[in-house]
């Protein structure tokens, strides 16, 4: 079985606990550094994950894990937020994003700049709109989504 396939099926154990509690996943790895597997899960919900979150997937994943037991070498599971600057990577969460503050890294130049900051006020199949501050007024920025090369939360100032 491939790497890709194992970390489909380990997603597909995890979704029923996520779904349960209303988080969803950002990311999961399992990875093989300095000779030990990991298991990462990354997680989150509206308003944001916290330690406790985190430690009730872990406890009821872990569980599951021991009950079906997928995996043959020794792993560690770790069980994390994925942090205030993350990537956005999931394409169908990316609408629970809207009204937050992100930061838009493009393939090409619009308007002659290669990255936007703004708040995120919709998205398309298409594409994403941004309301920026310029000086201090506040202007909206359409980018289509085949320019946008990465998309993050971001800190607003």
């Amino acid at each position: 079985m491939s790497l890709d396939t194992k970390v489909e099926e380990l997603k597909a154990i995890l979704q029923p606990i996520l779904d349960k509690h209303d988080f969803f996943l950002v990311d999961l790895e399992f990875v093989h550094e300095r000779g030990d597997w990991y298991l990462r899960v990354y997680a989150d919900k509206k308003g944001g994950i916290n330690i406790d979150d985190c430690a009730v997937i872990s406890e009821e994943y872990g569980e599951k894990l021991d009950e079906l037991n997928p995996i043959d070498p020794a792993y560690y599971l770790e069980v994390s937020s994925p942090g205030a600057e993350r990537p956005l990577k999931n394409d169908e969460s990316l609408s629970d994003y809207v009204d937050d503050y992100i930061h838009a890294s493009l393939y090409q130049k619009q308007d002659g700049q290669k990255a936007f900051e703004g708040t995120l006020s919709e998205v398309t199949d298409d594409k994403i709109n941004l309301i920026v501050k310029v000086k201090n007024l506040k202007k909206q920025v359409e980018i289509s989504r085949d320019n946008i090369a990465k998309l993050r939360l971001a800190i607003e100032f």
